[in-house]
């Protein structure tokens, strides 16, 4: 099987490519494994290029539930991207699982 996840990342959307993808052990994470960046494009992506340094030696990736955006089944691997999105998805605000030390905000 291979999957498409996508998920926000610092204001930017991750697409990539994995072959497996199952909830994690640790509360409220998705455990990515398997990342597949086979593109056969002979033109270089600048952002399938980040990707690819960014996950070279990463044998498993841990991603908060809420940072998901989509997760695809598919036939093929596509093109692994970085998409800048800005304030474009909505996102959960951090202060609401709180920071040690400091009081949650009101609701």
């Amino acid at each position: 099987m291979l999957f498409k996840v996508s998920f926000v990342n610092q204001g930017e959307l991750f697409e990539v490519y994995v072959r497996k993808i199952y909830q994690s052990d640790m509360f409220g994470f998705v455990t990515l494994e398997e990342f597949d960046f086979e593109s056969k494009n002979v033109v270089v992506d600048p952002s399938e290029e980040r990707l690819k340094s960014e996950f070279k030696n990463v044998d498993r990736c841990y991603i908060p539930m809420h940072n998901v955006v989509r997760i695809d089944e598919v036939k093929k691997p596509g093109t692994a991207k970085i998409v800048d999105i800005g304030e474009k998805v909505a996102q959960l605000p951090a202060a609401l699982y709180g920071t040690p030390g400091k009081k949650p905000d009101t609701l």
